[in-house]
Formats: structure tokens, C-alpha cells, sequence
């Protein structure tokens, strides 16, 4: 039975074609493979499919500083050599790379969710999916964790132009430290994230203590896990808070984050989950029936990445695939089964017992006890959406600026998300 939402599905073909460099992990062009594949299973006669806008400076700036966004866009391999100290500045380097159209890049990912969250917003859509999408990591000045701009920050900034709560659930090996840290003081945003945590894996923090701050108290859920958790532990666990979350906070709208480095057998993962226990969180959010931003994000084994992500694009159109991969350009990378379901077994041992995650459960609901139900949030008039001049891109010379008019009328006020020192430019430490 075809799917009763209307999905708008963004992608650039370019997305796929940046390298980050020989021995780095993140493969951009996992996100062909995923887009092959769902070209093969004919997924896309089912959505409608869109290619994103690049998203302009001004607009990265609306939560990165402009300084960072402007060292993005000038920045090449040739030239930094030259900007030593602006690289640490900005923690570029290893696991943040300078590689050839490295900001085109940034554009079309951050672009693409921005896009998710308009069409959402102007219910153009029930569902909205950007696979490129769901850098969790970056920092308003800094990249981390293979993330430059945090398209995931832009898209819910977006959304809450028009929806007072917004929810944000991430299911990525890694806990989603950025997405957490910009909305830690506001209770306009609950972050719901399910990580590894401990052993000095990274980033290092999602502590179930961390629970958010100040106007923001409560609003941040953490749910640290040790290795090896399996779909049965998994999904009973976030089943069970997810429902309670959406009952308690009542949000107008979900931003899910599908990072499939949760998957058993990834490169830098530490799980054993399987495709059918990732992709039931997906189908669970999906039963809320409330307006859904899904993103991809961390994922590292990429042909497990792409059957994930082409998995939970069927699940979003309620539409069961077959086991046999149909041929497509990139069918060699599926071999030797052919198979969209990989039998992986339990990898590794399972870390978790059931006196841990009982604890953790405990201590989650009762931080979510501790909200008064459905937080009032006063709405202020909804702000026009973003002014965008109307121009050929073609014809631009991408070295010129903006010129200081055009850019003033882009602005928008600073306190429009949050009041004076709730803001969270003061202090990031504090998110932390």
C-alpha cells in the first residue's frame, strides 16, 4: 500500500563527488550508493524529489559565526598552508579536513535540510528527508567530528519560526554534541540523543546528567550506552522514551537524525544493530504522525549505510522492499549476496545489562516528570521567511561579496530565539 504523506526527498549528485582524503573514514559517496539504490527500487516514483538551494553565507551565519563561515568559503588546499593559526582557530585539521570544494559542499548538505524544514514548515510536505544531512557535531565557531556547519542547528532555527517545540531525536553512535549544545538553555528545543558513551569515545560527553540548563533545564536527554547493544535492548528502550518524550513535551514537529554508524559491523561504530532494529526507531517516530525532518549523519561501512538509509526511505513511504537488490551503477559494492539485509549476528559481546539500562531508563523518566506538562510558549509574530535575492547562480562570480544592502536586509535579529543571556553564544562552555 502506497504511503498516505507526501515526501519530499533533496539531493545533489555533487554531494557525492568531494573526497575528504585517503585515509579518512567519511566517504561522501555513500550518499550515490544510497541514491542508486533508491532509484532502483523505484522509491523516487513515490516522492518528489528535489534538488536543494545552496545555502548562502548569510544564511550559515544565522547560527555559525560569520568569521567561521567566511574562513570556510575562502579557505582551499592550496592556500592553507598559509593559515596556520585560523586552522586551529577553527579545528580544522585531521578529522576536519581542507579538500576541494569543501564549502560547495557545506552549501548543498546545509541547503538541503534548510529546503526540509521550509517545505515542512509551509506544509508542502507531511515528511521531509535529507540523506547528505544530520552533521550533528559542528560548533558556531569551530568544525568537530567530521562536521564543518550543523545543517541539523539551521533546519530546527527554521522550524522554529513556525512550531513553538521542536523535537530532535538522534540516533547515531555518537552523541549529538552540537545539535544539544545550541538549544541547551532554551526549553523550545528537547534533544533526545542515544549514543555510546565512556571509554573516551567521542566527543566525550552525553552523560544522563546532562540534562540541560537554565530556561533549558530538563529539555536535554541523554542516553549513554555501552558497546555492543543489541535491537532487542535498543528499541525496547527507545520505544519506551521516545513515547514518554512526545507525551510530555508535545511537539509540533520531529527532526530525526539516522546516523547509521549504530549499525553492527561499522568502521568506527561500536553496536549490533541491525538494519530492521535501526530502521524500527525510524517507523516508530513515523507512527506520531506529526511533521518529520530526517537526516542521515554518521555511517562509515558505506554499502551498509546505503541498504540503511534505502531501508528507512521505505519505511518512511510505508513500502516493503525486496531482499534482491535490482541492478543499478554501484550493484558491485553489494556483493557477494546482492542482498539489502545484511546477517551480521552479534559482533561483539553486549555491554549493557538489563540493571544498567534500567537505571538509565529510570533516570531519564524521572527527569521527565520533573517538566510541567507541555511547556507554555508564548509566540511571537512568525518572522517572514528568509529574504533571498533572485538571481541566475550561473552568472554569479562566486569571489564577489554580498554587498552590505543586500546583507542587511538578510539579517535577522539576534534575540529572536532566545532573550538576552539566554542566548547561546555567552558561555558554549557551559553546554558542554
Amino acid at each position: 500500500m502506497p504511503s498516505k504523506d507526501r515526501i519530499a526527498y533533496f539531493y545533489d549528485g555533487d554531494v557525492g563527488n568531494v573526497y575528504f582524503g585517503p585515509n579518512h573514514p567519511m566517504k561522501p559517496h555513500r550518499l550515490c550508493m544510497t541514491h542508486h539504490l533508491v532509484l532502483s527500487y523505484d522509491l523516487h516514483k513515490k516522492m518528489e524529489i528535489y534538488r536543494p538551494h545552496k545555502a548562502y553565507p548569510v544564511e550559515l551565519a544565522q547560527f555559525h559565526s560569520e568569521d567561521y563561515v567566511e574562513f570556510l568559503h575562502r579557505i582551499t588546499p592550496d592556500t592553507q598552508h598559509l593559515f596556520a593559526n585560523e586552522l586551529v582557530k577553527y579545528n580544522l585539521g585531521e578529522d576536519c579536513p581542507v579538500f576541494e570544494n569543501l564549502f560547495e559542499f557545506c552549501q548543498i548538505y546545509a541547503g538541503g535540510t534548510i529546503d526540509a524544514a521550509r517545505r515542512l514548515n509551509n506544509q508542502l510536505c507531511d515528511i521531509a528527508i535529507n540523506w547528505a544531512g544530520g552533521l550533528h557535531h559542528a560548533k558556531k565557531c569551530e568544525g568537530s567530528g567530521f562536521c564543518y556547519i550543523n545543517d541539523i542547528v539551521l533546519g530546527i532555527l527554521e522550524l522554529l519560526k513556525y512550531h513553538a517545540r521542536v523535537l530532535y531525536i538522534d540516533i547515531d553512535v555518537h552523541h549529538g554534541d552540537g545539535v544539544e549544545e545550541a538549544f541547551y538553555f532554551t526549553d523550545r528545543v528537547m534533544t533526545v540523543s542515544f549514543h555510546k558513551y565512556g571509554d573516551m569515545f567521542f566527543p566525550g560527553t552525553g552523560d544522563v546528567k546532562e540534562i540541560g540548563e537554565r530556561e533549558g533545564k530538563y529539555y536535554a536527554i541523554n542516553v549513554p550506552l555501552k558497546d555492543g547493544i543489541d535491537d532487542a535492548s535498543f528499541t525496547r528502550l527507545f520505544k519506551t522514551i521516545i513515547a514518554k518524550v512526545v507525551e510530555t513535551y508535545i511537539p509540533g514537529v520531529i527532526v530525526l537524525q539516522c546516523g547509521a554508524d549504530s549499525l553492527a559491523g561499522d568502521r568506527l561504530g561500536c553496536f549490533n544493530l541491525s538494519i530492521d532494529g535501526h530502521s524500527e526507531c525510524v517507523r516508530f517516530v513515523k507512527k506520531f504522525n506529526l511533521p518529520l525532518l530526517v537526516t542521515g549523519g554518521g555511517g562509515y561501512t558505506k554499502e551498509n549505510v546505503a541498504r540503511c538509509w534505502t531501508v528507512e526511505t521505505g519505511v518512511l513511504l510505508d513500502t516493503e522492499l525486496p531482499n534482491e537488490i535490482p541492478d543499478n551503477e554501484y550493484i558491485k559494492y553489494f556483493g557477494p549476496d546482492y542482498s539489502l539485509k545484511i546477517q551480521n549476528g552479534n559482533i561483539q559481546e553486549n555491554l549493557n545489562s538489563k540493571s544498567y539500562l534500567g537505571t538509565i531508563k529510570m533516570q531519564v523518566l524521572e527527569s521527565l516528570r520533573c517538566l510541567q506538562h507541555a511547556p507554555g510558549v508564548q509566540m511571537q509574530e512568525v518572522p517572514p521567511d528568509f529574504y533571498l535575492p533572485d538571481f541566475d547562480e550561473d552568472e554569479q562570480n562566486p569571489e564577489e561579496r554580498v554587498d552590505q544592502h543586500t546583507q542587511d536586509k538578510q539579517i535577522q535579529r539576534d534575540d529572536e530565539y532566545y532573550e538576552g543571556d539566554n542566548d547561546n553564544d555567552h558561555n558554549m562552555e557551559d553546554g558542554l
